[in-house]
């Protein structure tokens, strides 16, 4: 039977044998519903067009306006392995002619993750989940069932600050991507896409992310000989000059079902137990594919529909015109300039800067968590909903109180100056709440810690901040100072 790939299943892995046939749609629906970031759409369609020139004479490849148009031209049934949104899985489960197979790109599998978190009655935490997948899958386990090195998170030693007087880190660069006439052939028909109204956000530049198992292979290996050594001290670390750090850039090619997570779950294994990789970066990355990736992806289905749209902490203000266009120009705050810049110009910036920059601001403005959702999907490469719902809810918003995470990751000025470069050139004072020179994210904390106070006085790790807020004799002039800045870029 012919597998319908969708364009987050482009792996070989998502084919049964090399003797199975394809059929690929691109939609142009797609991409009139909803405005997606000009060089995610490029990415995208690159990848879609580079897999069906790979199977050659096996892939059926349609280019229609819906789905429901390409399977009424395809004219015979087709199985698909279960797509990774809601919406597209209510849409081909309720087909004829189509069988659902399982989901495939993702370590534990659905049945494993339902028994151990209904084990828990409610309170879910990544690390417990990440314990029982080592334990499950075997990773970084010694014979008498210890984890290597004796503890299960080096998360403690991956915290440093950059290295002081250098703009970037002394690491290779990865592999650059050459594009070729596929890709020109995409760049011309977004552009005629354009002229025709469809509407993108950011900018077009040089595809920077692997659109092939070739270039996204490459890139892993280069990543684990070069980079992984390197990862672990810096990953929380942000450089102005250096966007990327020593992150390996894999994110959107696991997202588009290029690379399969458990081949470069073993890669970086045998690296550390090589002696090539410290233990602390092999950890770290490992953490984050069959941890966190995995986490993310299974509380997406096992979390009733509805907790996209949940919203604990009444956070109802709308996403301003300036960060809703990604007009970083407008914006004085360093580091939000550059960081908003940096997902207008490449459609990605790393964990730190979306978590602490992008999602801290938000959180502290109490923009509605289901529009940064919508926003984080739309504007990244690596951006799909079940990506964005429990890191954006959950994470990044706390609109949930507390179902993940033990406390808001909603941080001052000062945080941004001890683990980036930005605070030295800005205007803003990161040490001072009050006043012209007032740095929004330390006055934006604070004021955050007022709105919310009664929601979060039950949680014993905002004891500490909620007493220190008592002690603030000005925070009503903080309040107000906030208020009037309102929606205009800090």
């Amino acid at each position: 039977m012919r597998r319908w790939l969708f364009g987050d299943q482009l792996g070989p892995h998502f084919l049964d044998d090399q003797r199975q046939t394809a059929l690929i749609v691109e939609s142009r629906a797609v991409f009139e519903r909803r405005a997606f970031h000009r060089q995610k759409a490029h990415l995208v369609l690159s990848a879609m067009r580079h897999r069906a020139a790979e199977l050659g004479d096996r892939v059926l490849y349609l280019k229609t306006r819906t789905y429901r148009e390409a399977l009424r031209l395809a004219g015979e049934p087709v199985d698909v392995c279960a797509p990774t949104t809601l919406r597209a899985r209510r849409f081909v489960n309720g087909l004829d002619g189509v069988t659902v197979l399982p989901p495939r790109g993702f370590v534990t599998g659905h049945d494993d993750f339902v028994g151990w978190a209904d084990a828990r009655r409610g309170t879910l935490r990544m690390e417990e989940f990440y314990r029982y997948a080592r334990h499950r899958h075997g990773v970084l386990m010694e014979p008498d069932g210890s984890p290597t090195g004796g503890r299960w998170n080096l998360d403690a030693d991956n915290r440093n600050p950059p290295p002081r007087g250098v703009d970037r880190l002394d690491v290779p660069s990865p592999p650059e991507i050459v594009e070729d006439e596929i890709d020109a052939e995409v760049r011309a028909d977004l552009d005629r896409w354009a002229a025709e109204g469809v509407v993108f956000t950011g900018r077009d530049g040089p595809r920077l992310f692997p659109a092939t198992r070739a270039e996204a292979l490459a890139r892993l290996r280069h990543f684990v000989r070069y980079r992984l050594p390197h990862f672990g001290p810096y990953e929380d670390a942000m450089l102005s000059g250096d966007p990327f750090m020593a992150h390996s850039l894999l994110s959107s090619s696991f997202n588009l079902g290029l690379l399969d997570p458990m081949e470069a779950v073993r890669r970086a294994e045998r690296a550390h137990r090589d002696g090539d990789v410290p233990l602390a970066g092999a950890e770290g990355f490992i953490r984050q594919l069959i941890g966190w990736r995995d986490y993310v992806w299974h509380l997406y289905w096992y979390f009733e529909a509805g907790y996209r749209s949940v919203n604990e902490l009444g956070a109802r203000g709308r996403l301003p015109d300036w960060f809703a266009n990604l007009d970083a120009d407008a914006v004085e705050a360093a580091c939000l300039s550059d960081v908003l810049s940096g997902v207008r110009d490449r459609g990605y910036v790393h964990h730190i800067p979306r978590l602490m920059v992008l999602g801290n601001y938000a959180l502290q403005r109490g923009w509605r968590p289901s529009a940064m959702v919508d926003w984080f999907h739309r504007n990244f490469v690596d951006g799909f909903e079940w990506v964005m719902v429990a890191n954006v809810v959950g994470m990044s918003q706390y609109a949930d109180l507390g179902r993940i995470t033990t406390k808001p990751y909603a941080g001052g000025g000062n945080y941004i100056n001890r683990m980036s470069d930005y605070c030295g050139g800005c205007r803003y004072d990161p040490r001072t709440r009050s006043g012209e020179n007032a740095c929004p994210f330390t006055a934006g904390y604070w004021a955050f810690l007022h709105r919310t106070g009664e929601r979060l006085s039950g949680n014993v790790r905002m004891m500490r901040a909620l007493q220190q807020l008592d002690r603030i004799d000005d925070i009503a002039a903080i309040v107000a100072q906030e208020q009037a800045r309102g929606s205009d870029a800090p």
